[in-house]
């Protein structure tokens, strides 16, 4: 039987960074409050976590990459919500806004997950915002979590 090597689903001890852009406010707030239940839920305390604020997804990457360069946090949280609309505007924010939130993990070594919803309609951001279908802020602080302590078992081999 192959050795089998994943992190588990503890944040205490845990210091996270949620970068959260404000564009589309009312969804984005409700991703943030999903992310930060979730978190609490699985052992972070409030003081462990610092909410960054920018001006929307095309920012994201630029804050996380500036977050994760001064140091002091274990994993970024990264949310956004990006709604289409009559222009391929969204398209390139959206294929902007994934490479470079990318990219920050990546470069940097540390887990950064991806929470930025990209929807057609505003129905479908209430859905993924906490409604029909879950909070998709909750699921990227999972997966935060869950790398960061990955990262742990990887390094302690």
């Amino acid at each position: 039987m192959p050795k089998v090597v994943e992190g588990s689903l503890i944040a205490t001890g845990k210091k996270f960074a949620i970068v959260a852009g404000r564009w589309n406010g009312a969804f984005a707030e409700r991703l943030i409050e999903g992310a930060l239940d979730s978190l609490r839920l699985h052992g972070a305390r409030d003081e462990d976590v610092t909410v960054y604020r920018c001006p929307g997804c095309f920012e994201l990457g630029q804050a996380a990459a500036k977050v994760a360069q001064a140091g002091g946090h274990d994993a970024i949280i990264c949310l956004g919500v990006l709604i289409r609309g009559a222009t391929p505007h969204f398209d390139y924010i959206a294929g902007k806004a994934t490479a470079d939130i990318g990219s920050v993990g990546l470069e940097r070594g540390l887990p950064v997950s991806y929470g930025v919803l990209t929807c057609d309609t505003q129905a479908q951001a209430l859905e993924r915002s906490g409604s029909k279908v879950g909070n998709k802020g909750e699921e990227a602080a999972l997966a935060a979590i869950e790398m960061v302590n990955l990262y742990a078992q990887i390094e302690a081999q």
